[in-house]
């Protein structure tokens, strides 16, 4: 489908979030939590000045990220859904799209920065990064402005938040549920034997 003024973009351009947001996201799937406990020693040496409470945040289970991305994604599929109802003109999908965006170049600069392989990496140059560019072509295309400066505010204050909030969600989501006893309360004091069942 053409993307023109009238009809705003095409849905591979709205969908192709969802996509490119799910290859990321498989990537860190497989190699957030292991690298995680890895890179967590060089991390503290490294980074001596925060409170153990944020390295304790840090200990991240595979059921935990698996739960945090599962969350994400919902997020990421309902910008994607908004861009196709309305053609990429719809805020929400804009600003995910440039959060996304600098989602991918902020990859780059942790692994810059730490000097190897993090996770979400290897498909910020190959996946993120061209499909961003792609996307905020085919919208200037179609007389879609991104939203400069503004837009891109808005989708680097609503990255962090989203984060934090679906990694908090996934943390309570995936506690441990305390066993629960077989056969109901046990007898009460100063009950018969054979009493202690309600009914």
């Amino acid at each position: 489908m053409k993307d023109d003024g009238a009809t705003g973009v095409s849905g591979a351009v709205s969908w192709g979030l969802l996509a490119a947001w799910a290859a990321n996201d498989l990537e860190e799937i497989a190699t957030m939590a292991g690298w995680l406990r890895t890179a967590r020693p060089e991390l503290r040496k490294r980074l001596p000045w925060l409170p153990d409470r944020v390295w304790e945040r840090l200990d991240l289970s595979q059921r935990e990220v698996n739960t945090a991305i599962g969350l994400m994604g919902v997020v990421v599929a309902a910008a994607a859904a908004d861009g196709a109802r309305t053609g990429g003109r719809s805020a929400f999908f804009r600003s995910t799209l440039a959060g996304f965006g600098l989602h991918g170049v902020m990859h780059l600069a942790q692994s810059a920065a730490y000097g190897g392989y993090t996770p979400g990496v290897a498909t910020s140059p190959t996946v993120v990064i061209p499909y961003s560019l792609w996307a905020v072509r085919r919208l200037r295309a179609a007389g879609i402005p991104l939203g400069g400066t503004r837009s891109a505010a808005s989708g680097l204050a609503y990255l962090p938040v989203a984060v934090v909030g679906v990694h908090t969600a996934a943390r309570l989501l995936s506690r441990p549920r305390p066993a629960r006893r077989r056969g109901g309360p046990g007898p009460t004091a100063g009950s018969p034997p054979g009493t202690g069942r309600c009914g």
